[in-house]
């Protein structure tokens, strides 16, 4: 069975601006380049008509670089060539020689640029971090010239709630400072790479060519001064990617390298999204083949990263980019549908390049236990190891969402799930590295969880402020964003910031145009966020937590210096402090400020925190 059996339709894309010299006969050369002083082995892929009999070799005198091997595809139109670069190796131009079966010569040129200075060492997000995640198409469009492009399909289509918008690389880079303003130190972006499906391609989780940043968003070159000018505003960046599938209208996709590129099946055939089989010791294979191959959507092949070649594809494709772009981290998509120890090899390959960067996995569950599966290090019973370093906590995620909205007293509802949740912190192997999050671009927005009410979004931003973990919030929640029309899903919830785009009639991008309760929901979340960078008791502190059962929860964050008292009120009565239930660890602070107030506060004298409120207290510890 070949691919072309299952599409209808296919798109043989424009070829990507690369650091080869194009010749005619090969339309493709990727990685489009590579550095001296890499780890990561590195193997071309060739793609050009009937290239696949052909030798590849150094052209002669080159010193420095050598092709030590060269794989043949089941199509005829692609080689890969294994490449080794000396460890002295000059930078520079290196000229490669493709010789067919009659002994005439194509000349390629390949770059091998000269590594920075201590790209290996470069650091990752971290619990000192606050993650503002972003989508492109929705936050504001900087270059309208290129809403629209002669080698992409989709047009924008403003009105349309799942139609492309026409927000770019350049609206991000606008509003830098105003993203740095809110408290963040990092940014992640959905993907920017080409998705050229004809419909709902604005998200770019199709993607068409791994190499390319999509025209409508604007070019490499762009991403790479993006990253550049959000970097000198002490912004890392991190990258979203997808290994689990790729776009339909994806280049290689009706003339696949090898037959077992893609997962194919007779007909469409979804995925079962069941990756509790990977851990499950009753699941069937048949589940597990499922999980694994089938196709995330209609318009999502399901790649195969048991294939070997397009396994180390993927693990240069990540090096690619972090060198060439200078980039802090990865947010992998849809991590549990890949095939389980190919990304652990990934996971390691790239780690091994980049010791102390961050990658992140999308591991959707609510399950603690099988969250924690997919950590690194953690102590599986079957002895797997992810090598992924961090994963998002998506159960804390649904106890917010579950706790919040509720004034309920019934034994286990309001903030007892919020209790019970972090109860279970002792099935992760690293509490530092988990990203937490009150809602994201896939889910439904705080704001409309809790029903716009300002003082319940607080609460929401002050928990993620001072739990343990990495905190991310989506793009407009710091403002109280609500969705366009729930009822429409993804296309309701990722609406527009207001301002991003010329002629918007209000721009909230400027704080003092902000009113009511979107004003103070910004500056609560402002004030705790930018408190938050420099507190090392947040980034690294312990975790002592209390219950009642009256819709509150107080937790401290604790070291051997310093404390945080937070507390929580989501009941409809103003709630006394019970300093007496905390004397375990009341009695070594001192010196209390209310970080929200200013105020200075003793233990033991009384206090009440509002209705629907939070206090959040900082000590010293004697």
């Amino acid at each position: 069975m070949i691919v072309r059996r299952l599409l209808s339709v296919v798109a043989v894309l424009s070829m990507t601006v690369s650091a080869f010299a194009n010749n005619g006969r090969v339309e493709r050369v990727e990685p489009l380049s590579w550095w001296t002083g890499m780890n990561t082995p590195l193997q071309l892929m060739l793609y050009g008509k009937n290239i696949g009999g052909c030798s590849l070799s150094a052209a002669d005198g080159t010193e420095g670089l050598r092709v030590t091997a060269v794989h043949r595809a089941d199509s005829p139109d692609y080689l890969f060539a294994d490449v080794e670069i000396d460890a002295d190796a000059a930078a520079g131009t290196y000229r490669l020689v493709l010789t067919d079966e009659t002994g005439s010569e194509t000349v390629i040129e390949y770059v091998i640029a000269e590594r920075r200075e201590g790209s290996r060492e470069r650091q990752g997000f971290s619990t000192a971090d606050m993650i503002y995640l972003l989508m492109p198409d929705r936050f504001a469009d900087g270059d309208p010239s290129i809403d629209e492009t002669d080698d992409t399909r989709e047009e924008t289509a403003r009105h349309h709630l799942s139609g492309r918008h026409g927000g770019d690389i350049q609206g991000i880079i606008d509003h830098l400072d105003y993203i740095a303003g809110t408290g963040a130190t990092a940014i992640w972006a959905t993907p920017l790479l080409l998705d050229d499906e004809p419909f709902y391609s604005y998200h770019g989780y199709a993607c068409a060519d791994y190499y390319k940043i999509d025209p409508r968003f604007g070019t490499n070159e762009l991403y790479r001064e993006y990253v550049r000018q959000a970097h000198t505003r002490g912004l890392k960046i991190i990258m979203d990617i997808v290994t689990n599938h790729c776009g339909l209208s994806h280049w290689w996709v009706g003339n696949p390298p090898f037959n077992d590129w893609i997962h194919q099946f007779d007909t469409f055939t979804r995925t079962n999204a069941l990756f509790s089989t990977n851990m499950d010791p009753n699941a069937s294979r048949h589940d597990l083949k499922l999980n694994e191959e089938g196709w995330f959507d209609v318009s999502m092949p399901d790649m195969n990263l048991d294939n070997p070649f397009l396994l180390q594809y993927f693990k240069q494709w990540a090096v690619w980019w972090i060198e060439y772009a200078d980039l802090d981290g990865l947010r992998v998509d849809t991590y549990p549908y890949n095939e389980k120890l190919p990304m652990s090899e990934w996971c390691r390959a790239v780690r091994d390049e980049y010791p102390c960067i961050n990658i992140v996995g999308e591991c959707w569950t609510g399950s603690s236990a099988q969250l924690a599966y997919w950590q690194a290090d953690n102590p599986n019973r079957d002895g797997f190891n992810s090598h992924l370093p961090s994963i998002m906590d998506f159960p804390l995620q649904e106890a917010m969402v579950q706790a919040l909205p509720t004034d309920s007293l019934k034994w286990n509802n309001g903030m007892v799930k919020i209790y019970d949740v972090l109860s279970h912190d002792f099935v992760y192997n690293d509490l530092s590295h988990m990203m937490i999050f009150a809602g994201n671009h896939d889910t439904d927005r705080i704001a409309d969880v809790v029903r716009r009410n300002p003082d319940r979004v607080k609460l929401a931003m002050t928990m993620l402020a001072t739990m343990r973990g990495i905190p991310q919030i989506f793009a407009g929640d710091e403002q109280m964003f609500v969705s366009a029309d729930p009822s429409q899903g993804h296309g309701g919830l990722r609406v527009d910031f207001p301002g991003g785009w010329r002629g918007d009639k209000f721009n909230a991008f400027e704080p003092s145009n902000l009113k009511g309760g979107a004003a103070d929901v910004y500056n609560h979340t402002t004030r705790l966020f930018n408190w938050r960078k420099n507190k090392k008791v947040i980034h690294s502190g312990r975790t002592l937590h209390f219950l009642t059962r009256d819709n509150t929860y107080a937790y401290f964050r604790y070291d051997d210096t310093d404390a945080v008292l937070v507390y929580i009120n989501n009941s409809r009565g103003a709630k006394s402090i019970p300093w007496s239930d905390y004397a375990e660890i009341t009695d070594s602070l001192c010196d209390g400020r209310d970080v929200l107030t200013g105020e200075s506060v003793t233990v033991g004298e009384p206090m009440k925190v509002g209705p629907r409120k939070s206090m959040v207290v900082e000590f010293k510890r004697r």
